[in-house]
């Protein structure tokens, strides 16, 4: 019998400043010494938004405010920059993402 490797991944929900829920999945997570951060990939459920969607990787610092966890915007820009720049860094890595040569 063939094994079927399940994939579960890590969603979370996000109220943005207009009380609107955005769901997102955990692409990877940083942990430093004082601080954790966490890349999220926007969830679609249709699929026409999936096609339409930017792609775009969102960067939150996770911290704790009465004993619950919250995601907030990072932000120092250089903090952001700096952290961004470990997210995109690991996830070449781990999708194994060419940098795009645009000389061509």
């Amino acid at each position: 019998m063939d094994e079927m490797n399940e994939y579960n991944p890590d969603i979370v929900t996000v109220e943005d400043e207009n009380g609107k829920e955005h769901t997102f999945e955990i692409a990877d997570a940083i942990e430093t010494d004082d601080a954790r951060y966490v890349a999220l990939i926007p969830v679609y459920d249709d699929p026409e938004e999936i096609l339409s969607g930017d792609g775009e990787l969102i960067i939150l610092e996770v911290l704790e405010e009465n004993g619950n966890e919250i995601l907030a915007p990072i932000e120092d820009e250089d903090l952001f920059d700096e952290i961004a720049s470990i997210f995109e860094e690991r996830l070449e890595e781990l999708y194994e993402i060419e940098p795009l040569d645009l000389d061509q």
